[in-house]
């Protein structure tokens, strides 16, 4: 039920409500009550990570094979959108806002951190640590991370609206990808606790990555210019930044958003040719073949290991997946909502085959060249340079890329790499955090996808409110406080998902007797 006039005009007013009211309340409480808040959010982390790391690890596992399953099937040549409609934007432009809306702005603060982590610290898929063997895995464990399971959790989300929307011609609004299974229920109270439980997912993930962003980006500006890294820089660089992307959000899909886009995808290749060429250019083209080739034989074992809980174990930190895969699957999931309603926006007039291998295939081969060109670049002056970069991770983990930057030695255009490095990181902050307030505000409108201006400004400065509180609450602990907030949000979404799959199916199998039905009938 969509106002259309008062306050509430253009969105669903229990939907808008309920969210902005669980919001404030976790606003407030956490201002209120910081060190309660603290252990609390710890404490839920504890008990997701002990009791449902298995759902995460086995739900990611069920989606990409689901996947491949329909684009290799007989529905693979259905097209979302009329029989005779063609894509809006070209390939490139395509990739360019769907990377920058699924991982940009968190892949540039892992893709070093984690294989030097791994590195450093180990994985259960390897023994030892600090040797060729453990760089190996450690480049195949990111690949993991930020491969195929990430990008199909995505497009299940992504895939359910196109083809109800599209297909169907029913709103772009999460509430609509149940039609299928529950019909008009879908648009009473049924769809309001859909709408919320996507809203709370995408705002606390979006915030995640915001505040992931902010640390980097002071970190950059540390290295290039001595800025402090302080809470006062980082909530500064959080209210600037977001009025930047209310302005974007505002200026609508086609300019902002779309510009600023091909923008990241432009730096992106300008430093990906950068690791490249002033890189260890042989070491690194031999690692992307090898990592690949490896991850690709791995991938089984990788989505079947499930880490038991040791019987010493008292927090979430005491466990491997704790850490990294509960926390990654937890942080897409949470995504999903919000990348899932950007990706159907940008891909009407694919076919279910092109929609599938490009989101999930052609996304995932972009990552892993990222992934070898910074992670792997790091790597070498570990094992083979003069290293420190694993110190400096260790030491602080926003430092990452611009630790790499010093360790290749290179002069000039080190510095200017960094410069381009800050940019980038800043222009993805802004894509994340425009692209996710279109998408609450769209989602809320229930499928409007011009929603009113109004909306867009709450919306986005929520999203700036929770990053800057998140990063309050954690202190010294904001890290895991951040991947935390994700975990959380995103197991309730996660049964929405599920449900996602079923109605992904069952509206195939109507769209494909519907087509024979009507193939008969011209037959005849």
């Amino acid at each position: 039920m969509v106002i259309r006039s008062g306050v509430f005009r253009g969105v669903n007013p229990y939907s808008s409500l309920i969210s902005a009211g669980i919001i404030l309340l976790f606003v407030f409480l956490v201002l209120a009550f910081p060190t309660s808040s603290a252990d609390w959010i710890d404490s839920a982390r504890t008990f997701v990570t002990f009791y449902f790391n298995w759902w995460y690890v086995v739900l990611s596992g069920v989606f990409l094979v689901f996947l491949i399953a329909i684009a290799v099937s007989k529905y693979g040549s259905l097209r979302l959108g009329d029989a005779d409609e063609r894509p809006k934007y070209s390939y490139f432009t395509w990739f360019a806002m769907l990377y920058a809306a699924g991982q940009g702005i968190g892949i540039i603060f892992w893709s070093i951190a984690e294989p030097m982590f791994h590195y450093a610290g180990g994985t259960p898929f390897a023994e030892g640590t600090g040797n060729q063997a453990a760089a190996d895995m450690a480049l195949q464990v990111t690949f993991f991370h930020w491969g195929l399971n990430a990008w199909a959790i995505y497009c299940i989300v992504a895939l359910a609206l196109c083809l109800v929307s599209y297909r169907l011609k029913k709103p772009l609004g999460i509430r609509y990808t149940l039609y299928p299974l529950f019909g008009d229920r879908v648009e009473g109270a049924l769809g309001v606790v859909i709408d919320v439980i996507a809203v709370f997912a995408t705002i606390f993930g979006i915030a995640t990555s915001l505040g992931l962003g902010v640390t980097q980006i002071n970190a950059g500006l540390n290295h290039i210019w001595d800025v402090p890294i302080s809470d006062a820089v980082q909530l500064v660089l959080i209210a600037v930044i977001t009025a930047v992307a209310l302005c974007s959000v505002l200026s609508g899909l086609d300019r902002g958003i779309k510009w600023l886009s091909q923008v990241n995808m432009w730096l992106t290749i300008v430093l990906l040719i950068f690791f490249f060429a002033w890189g260890p250019t042989r070491y690194l083209m031999l690692s992307l073949g090898d990592a690949t080739l490896s991850y690709a034989k791995s991938l089984f074992s990788f989505n079947v290991y499930v880490e038991s809980v040791p019987a010493e174990a008292a927090r979430w930190s005491d466990m491997w997946q704790g850490w990294w895969t509960t926390f990654y699957w937890g942080w897409w999931i949470s995504w999903a909502p919000f990348v899932g309603v950007f990706v159907a926006r940008v891909s009407r007039g694919r076919t279910v085959r092109e929609f599938i291998f490009g989101v999930v295939g052609v996304s995932s081969l972009v990552s892993f060249v990222w992934i070898v060109a910074y992670g792997g670049t790091a790597l070498w002056t570990e094992l083979f340079g003069p290293g420190g970069v694993s110190d400096a991770v260790s030491a602080n983990v926003s430092m990452a890329l611009f630790a790499t930057f010093e360790a290749m030695n290179v002069g000039l255009i080190g510095v200017i790499a960094g410069v381009l490095g800050t940019i980038l990181v800043t222009t993805y902050f802004v894509t994340s955090s425009d692209s996710g307030t279109l998408v609450v505000a769209t989602i809320l409108s229930e499928g409007n996808e011009h929603p009113m201006y109004r909306h867009r400004l709450i919306w986005g400065t929520f999203e700036g409110v929770v990053a800057a509180v998140l990063l309050i609450v954690g202190g010294s602990a904001a890290l895991s406080t951040l991947q935390t907030a994700a975990i959380i949000a995103a197991l309730p979404f996660s049964i929405i998902m599920v449900l996602m799959c079923v109605a992904i199916v069952r509206c195939l199998s109507l769209e494909h007797k519907t087509e024979a039905s009507a193939e008969l009938g011209e037959t005849n």
